[in-house]
């Protein structure tokens, strides 16, 4: 009874030995604005290109774009479709000109991922200013502590 347990015993640790572990992937989301100088009433296109590692991710389980002329509080949010090979897209078109952003917000793999991008509507408006505070891919370390 010893051997044959003793023997299980070392073929359970054989096998776990042999398995490889899986490493974990990132989730990528590459935001475009076309075109990034646009114009009244003239649609414009955004686009987010979603992989997870070398894979493109067709089944995310949320894509959504928030435009907001800069300095407003009045944001859009508008959920974006599915083109294929994980491409994600909306166009709209702008009525009043100035300074503009976008985030992409994409859920997927259990990994949320927010780009930003900064575009233009005929001529542009001053930025937003973040009142001294720094974006978190800003900080360093120090700002941390």
């Amino acid at each position: 009874m010893k051997k044959i347990m003793l023997f299980c015993t070392m073929f359970i640790m054989l096998a776990g030995c042999g398995k490889e572990e899986e490493i974990p992937q990132m989730l990528n989301v590459d935001l475009a604005v076309d075109p990034i100088q646009g114009e009244v009433k003239e649609p414009v296109k955004f686009r987010a290109k979603v992989t997870y590692g070398d894979e493109k991710v067709n089944d995310a389980d949320d894509v959504s774009f928030e435009i907001w002329l800069a300095n407003s509080d009045d944001h859009d949010k508008v959920a974006a479709k599915h083109k294929g090979n994980g491409i994600y897209e909306i166009e709209k078109t702008f009525d009043e000109e100035g300074t503009y952003y976008v985030y992409a917000h994409v859920t997927a793999r259990d990994m949320h991922s927010m780009p930003k991008e900064e575009f233009v509507i005929g001529k542009p408006t001053p930025p937003e200013q973040n009142d001294g505070k720094k974006e978190m891919d800003e900080m360093n370390d120090e700002d941390m502590n």
